[in-house]
């Protein structure tokens, strides 16, 4: 079974490290990342999706970023 997480982020270093964190864990890049403007709180964002490999079965109440 594969999951899916979309990692997110001001465009600092924590989201280097919150993209490192899940790489550490078995977590695998899928995509590119992205990059936009939050008109909302005025300030840069990143994104990058990881995908993951795991023996249980998918249910929407797993706490992705305990996988």
């Amino acid at each position: 079974m594969k999951i899916y997480r979309l990692l997110t982020e001001d465009d600092t270093s924590a989201f280097c490290h919150k993209v490192s964190l899940a790489l550490s864990k078995g977590w695998e890049l899928y995509g590119d990342p992205t990059y936009a403007f939050d008109h909302a709180n005025g300030v840069m964002r990143c994104g990058q999706a990881v995908t993951k490999e795991i023996d249980a079965p998918y249910h929407p109440e797993m706490k992705l970023g305990e996988q």
